[in-house]
């Protein structure tokens, strides 16, 4: 009898965005795949979360759209399989840190006048603070006697942030 491997279907998150602006940010999903299909919209993925595998890999098809990634700081994002027309390029202005590279994004598909940021560390999230979703939780998180944790989806939102660790 012939010998079957399986394997596994990847986990994949999809966004159909027109005209009009997505956030999803904390722990919101453990999917190793995301398909973005944008028009003239915005798209924000808070990517920071532990749960996550160490290998992403998001398709993209942009029409004059936007996609923020908020990363953490030692990951490695690669583009080059991101084909271009008009105007549009990856924003990332911490494309050369030292740290060694515990997950990787790999990016591909097609953006036409579109651009991708790459936010990390400190800088994503400030990016997560000014948001709606933010003051929410922050609202949540004060009625339920916990911290917050849309700003650091790594930290446990029951720890006690008054006792030494």
């Amino acid at each position: 009898m012939a010998e079957y491997t399986f394997t596994p279907t990847r986990h994949v998150e999809r966004f159909n965005v027109d005209h009009t602006v997505v956030k999803r940010l904390g722990h919101w999903t453990t999917a190793d795949s995301f398909e973005i299909r944008a028009r003239g919209g915005a798209v924000v993925l808070d990517l920071r979360s532990a749960e996550l595998p160490a290998d992403l890999e998001i398709h993209v098809d942009l029409r004059r759209a936007s996609v923020k990634l908020l990363l953490p700081e030692e990951t490695e994002v690669d583009h080059w399989d991101v084909q271009w027309t008009g105007r549009g390029k990856v924003k990332d202005a911490e494309k050369g840190t030292t740290l060694p590279a515990t997950r990787r994004v790999r990016l591909v598909g097609a953006a036409d006048n579109s651009e991708i940021r790459v936010l990390r560390a400190g800088v994503a999230a400030v990016a997560a603070i000014f948001t709606r979703e933010w003051l929410d939780d922050a609202r949540r998180a004060r009625k339920e006697g916990r911290l917050t944790n849309l700003d650091d989806p790594t930290r446990n939102p029951y720890a006690d942030p008054h006792r030494a660790a």
